[in-house]
């Protein structure tokens, strides 16, 4: 009986690890049907069946199980040794893959992907911008970039940004014809830009002063699941939004957008890159993270 590749062994380890054929066709860089291929042919190969497959979900067979108990920790020791070899020459190879809101992406890209790309040219970035916060495990990243408040206790944090702060803004034409709040609850009386978040829940305005904390869900008319469009809305006089301060400085420097309520509206942790701690961290995410270090100092 032939041996199987090591390929088909790695095709079916990914496949019982994320539960999905598309989820790991993505963390391997390949199509959905040249896994599924290489997953049967190994199971031709051992005579066995390994995945039981619906259309809803994939899940090792008992076989399958007993199996990925013994390569699991096998592959991982093969990718820690190929991986520190190529660590020890300075030139990292392979795919970064990590996951990011949009803003976080578009830092990034503005400083240290461009550097990054230059020079490690045997590394590929896969960088996914998306709203919602995935478990990067689970989902096929190396790591993930979001609030330092928003990250999971069990990951390593690197900041990569400044302390941040939310604020409430108003064109001056809105707040022309209104009494000017002076406490989040004023806001229960004015027209608010409320936000969707990607799970599909409103958020719930969030200020603090001093030890007291609010959270209010705040009336509006208008919702909408964008940042930058909530900040525009804000401008053309439809209410107030709650927006990144960074995101409305233009507006503000400009004048077309005004703050309230400022000493309500402390900063937070900036933005972190994150990654799990119990695992072996890759070649090409520890230079991507000491070229991070290097950025932002």
């Amino acid at each position: 009986m032939p041996k199987p590749t090591l390929a088909d062994l790695t095709a079916f380890t990914t496949v019982a690890a994320h539960r999905s054929f598309r989820r790991a066709a993505d963390a391997l860089g390949v199509s959905r049907s040249s896994l599924s291929h290489a997953v049967l042919a190994l199971e031709r190969e051992l005579g066995v069946r390994l995945l039981n497959r619906t259309t809803r979900s994939v899940a090792p067979t008992e076989a399958g199980e007993a199996l990925l108990a013994q390569l699991a920790p096998m592959l991982r020791d093969l990718d820690k040794a190929l991986d520190t070899v190529a660590g020890a020459r300075g030139n990292p190879r392979g795919t970064l893959r990590i996951n990011a809101n949009e803003s976080a992406a578009r830092l990034l890209l503005k400083t240290v992907v461009p550097h990054f790309l230059k020079r490690f040219p045997g590394m590929a970035l896969d960088l996914v911008a998306e709203g919602r916060l995935v478990d990067i495990v689970e989902q096929g990243f190396d790591a993930g970039v979001r609030l330092g408040e928003s990250i999971p206790r069990d990951m390593i944090a690197v900041r990569i940004g400044d302390d941040l702060r939310f604020v409430v803004v108003a064109a001056p034409s809105y707040l022309a014809e209104r009494t000017r709040p002076s406490t989040p609850d004023d806001l229960r009386s004015h027209n608010c830009i409320r936000q969707r978040l990607p799970s599909g829940k409103l958020y719930r305005w969030e200020f603090r002063k001093h030890e007291q904390e609010v959270a209010i869900d705040v009336p509006g008319v208008l919702t909408l699941d964008h940042i930058g469009l909530m900040v525009e809305a804000a401008s053309d006089g439809l209410g107030f939004a709650y927006v990144p301060e960074s995101t409305a400085r233009d507006w503000l420097d400009d004048g077309r957008l005004v703050t309230v309520l400022e000493d309500w509206c402390p900063f937070i942790p900036g933005l972190c890159l994150y990654y799990p701690g119990h695992r072996h961290v890759p070649a090409g995410l520890r230079a991507f993270i000491d070229l991070l270090r290097e950025v932002n100092h």
